[in-house]
């Protein structure tokens, strides 16, 4: 399904309660970040190996093969093997405030898989609207069931090159590597937290 880039407007006042509200609850979730190493994946979990990652993201975005192989280089180098991955599409947009909606599949290694969907503040220089792909690596993920939940951005680990970004979300000691291209790499950076459940909601809380 295609989404369609739609734009997020609201009255003054009204965007300043908002991204007052959302600068704080964003800060809160920093704050209370769980540490690494709380959820345990099984131990012979299988993975994704580094060549079949690479192929498949460069086939998903269709573009972007250099930048795309050092990022996913990088994240084997500090991650290791993914045992998961969501490929999907967001759109938002921003006027003061702005908010991003998106949705995907995640599919496990074991071959478990499962429609998701993701909000998230996205509070500075993002202005109007925008659709983007997103490819997301997944690591220590127990079952399908512990994606459903608020992943906190982890500061100072934004990663770009040639035209690609990648940057770690975690909880609970799961580690998500959102991969982005293009407009889809401005529209990341200045995320606080991304908040995945099974169905779509228009609320980023």
């Amino acid at each position: 399904m295609t989404m369609q880039p739609r734009a997020f407007r609201a009255s003054p006042a009204l965007a300043a309660m908002m991204a007052a509200a959302l600068l704080m609850f964003s800060a809160g979730a920093q704050a209370s970040r769980p540490s690494a190493g709380t959820a345990k994946a099984p131990a012979n979990a299988p993975t994704y190996d580094q060549d079949t990652v690479i192929h498949d993201a460069v086939e998903f975005f269709g573009k972007g093969s250099a930048g795309i192989a050092k990022v996913i280089a990088k994240a084997f180098g500090e991650q290791g093997r993914p045992d998961a991955v969501i490929k999907g599409e967001e759109v938002g947009g921003a006027l003061v405030v702005g908010l991003r909606y998106g949705d995907g599949t995640l599919r496990m290694k074991n071959g478990a898989g499962e429609k998701v969907f993701w909000t998230g503040p996205s509070i500075g220089f993002d202005f109007g609207a925008n659709a983007s792909k997103v490819y997301v690596l997944v690591y220590h993920l127990p079952n399908l069931n512990a994606i459903f939940q608020r992943f906190p951005a982890v500061d100072g680990s934004l990663y770009y090159v040639a035209g690609a970004s990648i940057n770690y979300q975690r909880a609970d000691g799961i580690v998500l590597a959102p991969i982005r291209l293009g407009v889809g790499l401005r529209a990341g950076v200045n995320l606080g937290y991304m908040h995945y459940t099974r169905k779509k909601t228009w609320l980023p809380f």
